[in-house]
């Protein structure tokens, strides 16, 4: 087997290598001149203000809840 550095083709490999980064390059242009549409988004905002009516139909809810379970749940059988 030959040395490939002797024979000159390290030049090749160069040169391969050259080739495939400016390709590389290339590529990276041309998609950045076709995305030039830039999508925007509007910023949506959410009403995160509670009245006071809302508080206590919530707290009203809540104490219902509560109130009708059990903290704890016994289990029909005993294992």
């Amino acid at each position: 087997m030959e040395n490939p550095f002797e024979n000159g083709h390290i030049k090749n490999y160069i040169l391969l290598y050259v080739s495939v980064v400016v390709i590389m390059i290339l590529f990276f242009i041309a998609t950045s001149l076709f995305d030039e549409d830039e999508k925007k988004i509007e910023k949506r905002t959410f009403n995160t203000e509670v009245n006071a009516s809302q508080k206590r139909v919530k707290a009203k809810e809540e104490k219902l809840l509560h109130a009708d379970k059990p903290k704890f749940k016994l289990l029909k059988t005993g294992y």
